[in-house]
C-alpha cells in the first residue's frame, strides 16, 4: 500500500501532484472511498463530518473531483457481512481518511477488520491529521484523548515514525515548535513535526517529505 499522511488534506500543489503520481492515473478516473469514523470522538463530530464528506471543510480530500465516493463506516462493519464491503475496499483507487481521535480511529480500524486488509491493498491511503497518525507505532500522551480499552496510546504500527501534525498552526496555540519537541522527546524512533502544507509519502518503505511550508525530523 502507497500512503500519502498529511496533515490537512490536499493543500497545495505539490502535495497534489504527488497524490496523482501515487495513483498513476488522474483523479478524474480514481475512485475513492472515505472514512471519517474518528471525528465523531471530537466536540462537533457530527458537523465535521458532514464538512468533510461535503467539500465544505477547510481541509481538500472529498472535493477533489473523483470519478467515484463512497463512505466506509467503520463502526457498522463488524455487524455486516464481509462480503458487503471487502470486494469494495480492494477494488478502490485510494482510502481518504479524515481526522479526529485517532486512539478512535485506531480501535474501529482494528475491530472492523480494516486494520489486517490495510497492508494487501493496491490503494493509495490518505490520511488527514489523525488518519495519518494512525499508521505510526504509537502517538504520545500529548495527543491522548479518547481511551481504548486496553489503555495506552499505540497505535497501527504501519510505518516506523511517529507525526505531530499542524504544527505552528494558528487555532492551536499549544501546537508549537517546543510543543512537538518536547512531544518526540518522549517517543521511540523516528517523529516528524508538520504543518498543515506539508505530507510524507512512503512508497514501497521509503520516506520522502513533501513540503511547501515547516516540518522537522525529530
Amino acid at each position: 500500500m502507497k500512503l500519502l499522511l498529511t496533515s490537512a488534506g490536499i493543500m497545495n500543489k505539490s502535495i497534489h501532484e504527488a497524490l496523482v503520481d501515487m495513483l498513476g492515473k488522474p483523479i478524474s478516473e480514481a475512485s475513492a472511498l472515505c472514512i471519517t469514523t474518528g471525528i465523531y470522538a471530537i466536540s462537533g463530530g457530527a458537523g465535521k463530518a458532514w464538512q468533510f464528506f461535503s467539500g465544505q471543510a477547510t481541509t481538500p480530500m472529498c472535493e477533489l473531483g473523483w470519478k467515484s465516493m463512497g463512505v466506509l463506516e467503520l463502526t457498522a462493519l463488524p455487524s455486516i457481512d464481509e462480503e458487503f464491503w471487502v470486494p469494495v475496499v480492494k477494488e478502490t483507487d485510494v482510502i481518504l481518511v479524515n481526522g479526529g481521535d485517532p486512539l478512535y480511529l485506531c480501535y474501529w480500524m482494528r475491530q472492523s477488520g480494516l486494520a489486517d486488509l490495510l497492508p494487501s491493498l493496491r490503494a493509495v491511503y490518505v490520511g488527514l491529521s489523525a488518519g495519518s497518525m494512525v499508521m505510526a507505532p504509537n502517538i504520545g500522551e500529548f495527543f491522548v484523548g479518547w481511551t481504548p480499552p486496553s489503555g495506552g496510546d499505540k497505535t497501527l504500527g504501519l510505518v516506523d515514525f511517529a507525526m505531530f501534525p499542524h504544527l505552528e498552526h494558528e487555532m492551536l496555540p499549544y501546537n508549537t515548535m517546543a510543543a512537538a519537541e518536547r512531544w518526540a522527546a518522549g517517543m521511540k524512533g523516528p517523529a516528524y513535526a508538520i504543518d498543515d502544507q506539508t505530507a510524507i509519502k512512503v512508497v514501497d518503505g521509503e520516506v520522502e517529505v513533501i513540503s511547501e511550508g515547516q516540518w522537522k525530523l525529530l
